[in-house]
């Protein structure tokens, strides 16, 4: 990127005509402007472009600049009292369009030991994802159609948003920043107030231009080079890592993950309990007199209670009368109830020591009667054969996955996928979730041989626990090639990932196409984590193929390497 061109794309940011393209044009103007004769107040030139001042001051060694009554800037200034930096990481909300690579943001930090009372700088799109149509969303956002804004707010109502309200767990890696550091930063958020940029998902996202304040406020770290066509939230948290400015990490559970442990520490006959105390089938007062619930199930119970109704609230699935009328119901049984057993929500495996988001693939198989090489490489992200360690279970994110192959006869290409998304969202007694998947791109899936252009949507359901889950989908398909043909796919599948360096799929599919055609299909993979970026795969497909009006057999056994970075 052409560093005299400046990523802010509004004209209220500069004080040149040309100042986006023209950084001399632009310094020139802001010191004429600094030493012009406008009254010296909240809105002078010194009290809107703090950063600039400072900067231009230090490096002109000056002792005789202009001065203004800031006012507004000093009480800001004074409330957020920036003292040290965290690079917050909401993980990844699968059933969100605009929230499924996760997200980042800055926690300026103060002298206060809440760090709730700080302060989160955010930047985001300009648009509401859940209520605009999602292609118009997706499209939108990949080409600058939207602006995207930064915004200074109290970091308890950003973890409101995101841990309680989208079911997200909350990582906060602490930086190393400075304090002169941190308020270097705290100009440069304060310049940006109420200016607009082009936003785009893939490049200058909320990511990207949180990289971009952290270079403001150590300018020798240059962590935006590391990126030229994607910038994915992990992928920023990786590269603070490997720039050495992580000192320490902390993890804040979500309301569901919350739920779902006192879901294992609950009885059985007792789990409805707490969703019917909420919806007010069941009273309260009934389950405390109940002598067969011991006491320590009843805290359980009035615990979890409490949890689902502030879940429902952050939902708007319940008013806030109601809401303060049962949570004081609640918490006036519980606390009668005295001390209890805490309960202990396991950290779960940290994200920063999952696997890169590009991956490079190598590999030999055997096919029917001979070998085949392969070689592929995905732009972005993650599938289920990958290891799941660091990543939200169940889900699948690709973005340009290609794979070719080589045998004696030809070369060809496998696949070449465009995006393909999977939630498997596994149900559960406080959260009624589906799953779904679709996938866009070239395969050689159809029942001829010959790999076509093809897409399919599906939904359907998931169930799980520790050791691992099933799925069961539908999928509607249609592929292209010499003509059209659509079916539809009925899919039983099941993954174990019970340890962390290891897993296992199975997906056995059974597709019924317009023709009068039916195919099987089953695959299976055995994958081992030998590092975090280093993977080998044994995989096994079996493919119907329909040629010459007749069923053929297709088996294939594959050993693969994959390489992450």
């Amino acid at each position: 990127m052409d560093k005299s061109v400046s990523e802010i794309d509004d004209a209220n940011f500069f004080f040149s005509n040309d100042g986006k393209t023209n950084p001399k044009s632009e310094m020139l103007e802001t010191l004429d402007a600094f030493f012009s004769d406008e009254i010296k107040d909240d809105n002078s030139s010194v009290c809107r472009f703090p950063a600039r001042y400072q900067w231009l001051k230090e490096e002109l060694n000056a002792t005789d600049f202009p001065t203004a009554h800031c006012d507004e800037y000093e009480k800001i200034l004074n409330r957020v009292d920036p003292k040290s930096v965290t690079l917050v990481f909401p993980s990844a909300h699968i059933n969100s369009p605009a929230s499924m690579f996760g997200h980042t943001f800055l926690r300026i930090n103060s002298s206060y030991d809440s760090k709730l009372l700080s302060y989160a700088v955010n930047y985001a799109a300009n648009a509401d994802a859940e209520t605009e149509n999602g292609v118009v969303f997706a499209i939108k956002g990949l080409f600058g159609g939207y602006y995207g804004r930064y915004s200074l707010l109290p970091y308890y109502e950003k973890l409101k948003e995101y841990r309680d309200s989208e079911q997200r767990d909350v990582w906060e890696y602490n930086l190393n920043l400075t304090t002169r550091e941190t308020l270097k930063m705290f100009r440069h958020v304060w310049e940006l107030n109420g200016t607009n940029s082009h936003y785009y998902f893939f490049t200058e996202n909320c990511s990207y231009n949180m990289l971009w304040l952290l270079e403001a406020a150590r300018p020798t770290l240059n962590l935006r080079k590391k990126f030229t066509y994607q910038v994915t939230p992990l992928e920023t948290v990786h590269v603070a890592k490997e720039a050495g400015i992580i000192s320490s990490d902390n993890y804040r559970a979500s309301k569901r993950t919350k739920l779902l442990k006192y879901e294992a520490l609950i009885n059985d006959d007792y789990i409805g309990m707490p969703i019917a105390f909420v919806e007010s089938k069941l009273d309260v007062k009934k389950m405390m007199n109940n002598e067969n619930i011991s006491k320590q199930q009843k805290m359980y119970i009035l615990e979890a209670a409490v949890e689902y109704l502030e879940y429902q609230l952050s939902k708007s699935k319940i008013s806030k009368e109601k809401y303060l009328e049962l949570f004081h119901e609640f918490t006036k049984q519980r606390a009668g109830l005295g001390l209890g057993q805490s309960v202990n929500i396991e950290k779960p495996l940290n994200p920063i020591e999952s696997h890169r988001a590009v991956r490079s693939t190598f590999g030999v198989a055997h096919k029917n009667d001979g070998f085949v090489s392969y070689l592929g490489l995905r732009i972005a992200y993650h599938d289920l054969e990958d290891s799941n360690y660091g990543f939200l279970r169940g889900t699948q994110i690709e973005f340009m996955d290609m794979l070719f192959s080589k045998s004696k006869q030809e070369t060809k290409v496998e696949k070449a996928t465009i995006v393909s998304i999977v939630s498997l969202a596994q149900r559960s007694e406080f959260f009624k979730s589906f799953s779904w998947r679709m996938k866009l791109g070239w395969d050689n899936d159809s029942f001829s041989s010959d790999g076509e252009f093809g897409a399919s949507v599906g939904a359907g359901y998931s169930w799980g626990n520790k050791e691992g889950f099933v799925y069961f989908l539908v999928d509607p398909l249609f592929y292209l090639a010499k003509e059209f043909n659509c079916g539809v796919g009925g899919s039983v599948g099941v993954s174990v990932d019970k340890y962390k360096f290891m897993n296992t799929n199975i997906e056995a599919t059974k597709r019924v196409y317009d023709n009068g055609v039916n195919q099987l299909l089953i695959k299976a993979s055995q994958g081992f984590r030998t590092s975090q970026n280093t993977q080998i795969i044994l995989k096994y497909n079996y493919k119907d193929r329909y040629l010459n009006d007749a069923i053929k057999k297709e088996e294939t056994f594959m050993g693969m390497m994959n390489y992450y970075f």
